[in-house]
């Protein structure tokens, strides 16, 4: 989830907006992206905004019609399973990379992303949903803290472009699980505090089936 940055050009604005539109389901799945009703909206011009659509296709978020336009790419649950079993990939050898690499400079900040998550959960446990894009947003940083030491730049970007594409799908179901992906949550926490990489390695396995059980039992993906 790209964050915005000081002095960021019009173009890369535009991108970080429309691309979050997107993975927090403002813009949903299938829908027609009318190039000049996201003029006025995004407030920028034509040729950015086929520039950032551009982006966008290549990145799989959007799709490209030819001379028809661009439209929000579909849902589906085969994407949704695919889109799983990569994150499990390449974030179980991430997080491995990471334990073995990390130091307590490494341990402070997942610390302290897990207790932000954790408040939050705590929230969506109470049925508030109000706050559900903060609840996926400290999500997606602590699962990025906990291979942040992996050492490798594009292992990271890599992963998270595929998190991305697999919180779409949770933000399209809100798809909250509870208690259950809470106390997954802590168990991750103490599996890294204590460098142990296979108990992590099924906790998360069990993490990511559990949301896409769950996603498909709300019926929102067909």
């Amino acid at each position: 989830m790209p964050q915005p940055v000081v002095n960021e050009t019009i173009a890369e604005s535009s991108y970080r907006r429309i691309r979050a539109d997107i993975i927090f389901g403002r813009l949903a799945p299938g829908q027609k992206l009318k190039l000049d009703s996201l003029k006025e909206a995004y407030e920028t011009s034509i040729s950015t905004l086929r520039e950032v659509l551009n982006r966008l296709s290549s990145e799989g978020l959007v799709v490209a019609e030819g001379q028809k336009g661009f439209e929000v790419s579909p849902v589906s649950v085969s994407d949704l399973k695919e889109t799983a079993a990569m994150r499990l990939l390449l974030e179980t050898h991430a997080m491995e990379q990471s334990f073995a690499r990390g130091d307590v400079e490494w341990e402070a900040p997942l610390v302290s992303a897990h207790y932000k998550l954790a408040r939050m959960e705590q929230v969506m446990a109470s049925g508030d949903t109000s706050r559900a894009e903060d609840w996926k947003r400290y999500d997606w940083e602590f699962h990025q803290a906990l291979i942040s030491a992996c050492g490798s730049k594009l292992l990271m970007q890599t992963h998270s472009a595929i998190f991305d594409k697999y919180l779409r799908y949770q933000m399209v179901a809100l798809s909250y699980r509870g208690d259950v992906a809470a106390d997954e949550h802590q168990q991750l926490l103490e599996a890294a505090l204590r460098r142990d990489a296979e108990t992590a390695k099924r906790v998360l396995a069990f993490h990511i089936q559990g949301g896409v059980e769950h996603a498909l039992a709300k019926g929102s993906l067909k």
